[in-house]
């Protein structure tokens, strides 16, 4: 009787495949791309910056009534653009007359036109809101002796 060797050793192969990961991968990277703008529930503007800002919790609720004035003094109620702003008064109207909570956030740019955020005030106000919140951002500090730094003044 004769012993048969088997050679299935030389036929292993050590390498890794690495294109089923890939394609995970990529994959993945397409799902992220298209759900990341999505994400994104209110209008983009640069808010203003103050040293002690309130926090303002209900503003991220999905039922908060939010108004956004952007740079150029487009005015947006939620992510709707409002063409005229004594529109506004009247759509405020109709989202507050069922609620028990009065409460509408402002969202200005912080280069926006003092009038046109005088005028959403006035509007705002004008639908019966019993409460506005201004939304800011914490100011960033800076470093003594860089550039935005604020001085300490003296003289030279």
């Amino acid at each position: 009787m004769a012993i048969s060797v088997r050679d299935e050793g030389s036929k292993v192969n050590s390498d890794i495949n690495v294109t089923p990961m890939v394609d995970v991968m990529l994959v993945l990277l397409i799902i992220f791309m298209v759900i990341t703008p999505m994400l994104q529930k209110d209008v983009s503007v640069d808010l203003a910056q103050v040293n002690n800002p309130e926090q303002m919790t209900d503003a991220d609720k999905e039922d908060a009534l939010v108004v956004a004035v952007t740079r150029q003094g487009d005015v947006f109620f939620g992510r709707d653009l409002v063409k005229d702003t004594s529109q506004l008064t009247n759509r405020i109207k109709d989202r507050i007359a069922n609620r028990a909570d009065k409460r509408v956030f402002l969202r200005a740019d912080a280069r926006a036109r003092y009038k046109a955020v005088v005028d959403v005030v006035d509007n705002v106000r004008a639908a019966g809101v019993d409460d506005l919140g201004l939304i800011t951002e914490q100011k960033k500090d800076h470093p003594p002796g860089t550039p935005g730094a604020p001085s300490t003044g003296g003289s030279e």
